[in-house]
């Protein structure tokens, strides 16, 4: 959630126009700027791309991107009730832009468009997610409102496991989406840490660490029988991150109390920083301690290298 200053009002809930007065030059500038907050109610890592993007005679409230798979999302908002006109919209951009991922922002859904958008989730191509959003603003105290995202439609979680778990993904495939899984429930019992990515059967987990170009990236290599407490940095910023970060190797691994193994594989551009350790995961006893040492160590690394992000300028 995030606070907002506005002019105090004489109730509780807040109507956003008292807050942000017109959609295209308040609220959705504000949104482009504060993506993280919607990205970590969905579970999404996004990353704004530009905003008012045109699409034939239309154009695009936020163009955003998953950080994760590296697609477009297109957000489309509305600081009243939904109407027929921004669900055709979302449908063009959807069409127009390639985006596999819709978010509709809206003060109040009607019936038929909740109906609409799950429709559209149950009928549409497997890699199309829509999400129908509230957008609620409730008073803090004289000055200050609270956001909150109330996710009303989304994909069923039921019809994504299946899709993760179909018969074309490997067993290997299928035991890092049950690793993943256990960590990313486990993780929930530290809240300072915004888990922002969905489990998926993979080689790599992130989470963001707050600047763009270099986040968590932890891994599970159930092949090599070893997971990894990992930072990954991008080529895009690593000329100018990985030194900083270096510069700084031992007061990290101080206040963490163990080494890190930097620079692994010198040979790629993107640079990684990984804390790895063996486990047999094909032993269900290894697989549990695997996933505990992943959620105890991720904490004292995100702990630290937040902290010394938050000191680069």
């Amino acid at each position: 959630m995030s606070e907002m200053k506005y002019e105090l009002v004489d109730q509780k809930k807040l109507d956003p126009r008292k807050i942000w007065g017109l959609e295209d030059k308040d609220f959705t500038p504000w949104l482009a700027e504060h993506l993280d907050g919607l990205g970590e109610r969905l579970g999404m890592n996004l990353e704004l791309v530009n905003t008012e993007v045109s699409v034939g005679a239309y154009f695009v409230d936020v163009l955003a991107k998953d950080v994760d798979t590296n697609k477009f999302v297109i957000i489309e908002n509305q600081l009243e009730k939904t109407n027929h006109d921004h669900l055709g919209k979302c449908i063009v951009y959807a069409a127009g832009l390639d985006a596999e991922t819709i978010i509709w922002i809206a003060k109040e859904f009607t019936e038929e468009h909740k109906k609409a958008i799950d429709w559209l989730n149950d009928n549409t191509a497997d890699n199309l997610a829509f999400y129908a959003v509230q957008l609620e603003t409730w008073e803090v105290s004289k000055g200050k409102a609270m956001l909150h995202y109330n996710i009303v439609c989304s994909p069923s979680a039921d019809i994504k496991k299946l899709k993760q778990t179909s018969t074309s993904v490997s067993d290997s495939a299928q035991r890092q989406l049950q690793f993943w899984t256990a960590f990313k429930d486990k993780l929930k019992a530290y809240p300072q840490i915004k888990s922002s990515q969905t489990p998926r059967p993979q080689y790599w987990y992130d989470i963001a660490l707050g600047k763009s170009g270099i986040n968590m990236s932890n891994c599970c290599s159930v092949q090599k029988n070893y997971v990894g407490v990992r930072i990954y940095i991008s080529n895009k910023v690593v000329q100018d991150l990985y030194p900083y970060l270096e510069s700084k190797k031992e007061d990290i691994e101080k206040d963490l109390g163990f080494k890190l193994n930097w620079n692994p594989n010198p040979e790629s551009k993107d640079k990684t920083i990984i804390y790895p350790h063996e486990f047999n995961l094909e032993d269900e006893a290894s697989f549990n301690e695997a996933v505990d040492w992943m959620v105890k160590n991720t904490v004292p690394v995100w702990t630290v290298f937040s902290k010394i992000l938050k000191g680069k300028k």
